[in-house]
């Protein structure tokens, strides 16, 4: 009978830790770059990999990872963070380099 007195306490302390276990969230954008990254662009590296996606988040929020990737995997340049700011800022809707500067102000 001692035997089985342990076995309730353990059971409700073991469905306690499994209900309150934090939920798994979805695979984050940048996660799933810098998988992709690495499986096509060796050169890169998994550290590279994951800065530049994580350099540009906006840009895979926005839809444009595919651009992204398919820019650095297509540059001679080194993998480093200005080739991945580079990429970012010239997909999507920034392919054009944004708006024109503003016109200079009056003389005084």
């Amino acid at each position: 009978m001692k035997r089985a007195a342990w076995v309730v306490p353990f059971a409700v302390t073991a469905g306690l830790v499994v209900a309150c276990s934090a939920p798994r969230s979805a695979e984050r954008p940048d996660d799933a770059c810098a998988a992709e990254c690495q499986r096509r662009i060796a050169r890169c590296g998994a550290t590279a990999c994951v800065r530049g996606c994580q350099l540009s988040l906006d840009r895979l929020v926005e839809h444009e990872g595919e651009a992204v990737l398919a820019c650095v995997e297509r540059s001679a340049a080194p993998c480093d963070d200005w080739l991945w700011a580079e990429c970012a800022a010239r997909v999507g809707i920034h392919a054009d380099g944004g708006p024109p500067a503003p016109e200079p102000g009056p003389r005084r």
